[in-house]
């Protein structure tokens, strides 16, 4: 996908086979002999998945392994040359800084070791957005991430996000997380409208939020498409991985979005977990989903705008 820009693309969903077998061995973490053959199987999402949850029970594996620093550096290298050798030109990698804790490794440390993965600088670029969780009882653990993002802004983190699964803990749940972000001058996007509703987009409107993450069910509110459009707010959508998930049943609404002149951008999400890349993404979009070249320039165009 040449000079491709994805906005919306998760660390540990996006890792190859050949890094979660490399860091096993490095960790001295047994792996059944058959994973070594069939482990992208295992990493990969059916296409036909019951919920958005039982998607994310595919990034056990990934996150079981990334738990020192040597493996987290060398998670973000093994997605950035992945993206770079697609043809991307810039990407903004996001992942839980508290996933990575398991092992005794502080917040900041695991900050630290991911920020070190990135690119120097040769033309192609890498941004981290720093995701507070959807959980029970970690609150504490999401103001240490915003602070994480505070202290790392400009210095390889681009922004906050708010990730996990919506229908399970409201958006509204997670208020003072986003107010204290808002405060310390973290711009943030929201994983929003994916499997709860449009007031769930609202919300994150209402707290502050830049972009929306994925915000495929804004149709449903025509007030709020209206808000949407009126203020420019990107959306990250991202087609595979909304069927998948049953965020999206029957007709995908991206041919719409663009009718109704909103600002969407189009994503993979989890490249590995979602067996895409952003190459399919856009031929999902113009083969399945009817977008005419005008409407595939427009979404490139939008990506440019909307980075952090």
């Amino acid at each position: 996908m040449k000079n491709g820009i994805d906005l919306h693309l998760h660390l540990d969903g996006s890792l190859t086979p050949a890094y979660v077998i490399r860091q096993a061995k490095k960790q001295g973490i047994e792996l059944p002999v058959w994973y070594e053959k069939e482990l992208v199987k295992y990493m990969t999402a059916p296409v036909d998945c019951k919920d958005l949850n039982e998607y994310l029970e595919k990034f056990d594996l990934p996150c079981s392994v990334m738990q020192t620093e040597d493996a987290l550096t060398e998670a973000v290298r093994d997605v950035c040359r992945q993206m770079e050798t697609q043809g991307l030109k810039y990407v903004e990698i996001r992942f839980a800084p508290q996933l990575h804790t398991k092992k005794g490794l502080t917040q900041r440390q695991v900050t630290e070791a991911a920020i070190k993965g990135l690119p120097d600088g040769n033309g192609f670029e890498a941004k981290l957005i720093l995701c507070c969780m959807r959980m029970e009882d970690n609150e504490k653990e999401n103001l240490e991430t915003i602070r994480m993002a505070k202290e790392y802004l400009g210095k390889g983190v681009a922004a906050a996000d708010l990730a996990g699964a919506e229908a399970l803990y409201p958006t509204e749940s997670f208020e003072t997380i986003f107010q204290k972000a808002k405060e310390s001058g973290v711009p943030f996007t929201i994983h929003a409208g994916e499997a709860d509703g449009p007031e769930s987009i609202w919300t994150a409107l209402k707290f502050g939020a830049r972009r929306i993450g994925h915000g495929v069910r804004c149709l449903e509110d025509e007030k709020l498409v209206e808000y949407l459009r009126e203020h420019r707010i990107p959306l990250e959508v991202c087609p595979t991985s909304n069927f998948q998930t049953k965020a999206v049943k029957g007709e995908y609404p991206l041919k719409k979005m663009l009718e109704k002149g909103l600002c969407v951008t189009l994503n993979t999400d989890n490249t590995t977990v979602s067996g895409t890349s952003l190459e399919k993404e856009f031929s999902l979009a113009v083969n399945t989903l009817g977008l005419t070249e005008k409407e595939i320039e427009r979404l490139k165009e939008n990506a440019e705008k909307a980075r952090f």
